[in-house]
């Protein structure tokens, strides 16, 4: 009897995950607006370009400010779906099947998560395309005053390449080896 009553709060204490679920929600939400803000303020800067008098050295540095703050922005909406992903997949994981989700011809492409692996595996995904972007934002403030710097950027891009090519390399395995069960 008492094995049953904790077999019974155990198995309820998984609905404290809606906490996660609900907060990781709201914090994307919060994210994406100030994500749209920020862009609505870049289109904004952005309109000052178009002022002839501007010297070429002015328009060369705002240009560079330009695709940075846009490196930001992207960065800030691929947080903003981590955690859409996040709850989702705590969602799913702990909780119940999203009946929604099961019929989407698109739910099937991100949303659908099976296991921790699965939602491991698309968050890691995730993480690693927005430590590209940082990269490529830091890449783009850095001013290289040597070739020892640029020797160090290229090193950086030749990890970053390393990384995606480590990545696509195990999505691809792991495609043969489900494909391989299959058969």
């Amino acid at each position: 009897m008492i094995e049953k009553a904790f077999e019974g709060v155990l198995w309820s204490s998984r609905w404290a995950m809606l906490l996660a679920v609900i907060f990781s929600l709201i914090l994307a939400l919060g994210v994406l607006l100030v994500t749209t803000i920020d862009a609505l303020h870049l289109l904004g800067q952005m309109l000052s370009y178009l002022d002839f008098s501007l010297t070429e050295e002015i328009r060369s540095k705002m240009r560079l400010e330009t695709i940075a703050d846009v490196v930001g922005i992207v960065d800030g909406y691929l947080i903003a779906s981590i955690l859409i992903i996040f709850s989702l997949g705590i969602y799913e994981l702990f909780l119940n099947k999203i009946n929604m989700a099961e019929g989407s011809e698109f739910a099937s492409r991100l949303l659908l998560i099976r296991s921790l692996d699965d939602l491991k595996d698309r968050l890691a995904n995730m993480i690693l395309l927005i430590l590209i972007v940082k990269f490529f934002q830091q890449a783009l403030n850095t001013k290289f005053t040597n070739a020892l710097e640029v020797l160090y950027l290229a090193i950086g891009v030749l990890f970053v390449a390393g990384a995606l090519f480590l990545s696509a390399r195990a999505k691809t395995s792991k495609t043969l080896k489900a494909e391989e069960k299959q058969l």
